[in-house]
């Protein structure tokens, strides 16, 4: 999801996708130290996704 898109919900979604991300890099995590994860690029990819929502939320809640 690019910061546009993320810039055209309101707070409160972004609150939802916020937490969302957080799980998905929780199980990401969990799936990298039991040696499941094939494709290690995705956890850096949720990182990723996770600052963009953080910032985004931050811009929008500065007015």
């Amino acid at each position: 999801m690019f910061a546009n898109e993320i810039r055209e919900l309101s707070l409160e979604e972004i609150e939802l996708k916020l937490q969302d991300a957080y799980q998905e890099l929780f199980n990401l995590r969990f799936q990298l130290s039991t040696k499941q994860l094939k494709d290690y690029n995705s956890v850096k990819a949720v990182k990723r996704e996770i600052a963009r929502l953080k910032t985004v939320a931050r811009q929008k809640a500065q007015g």
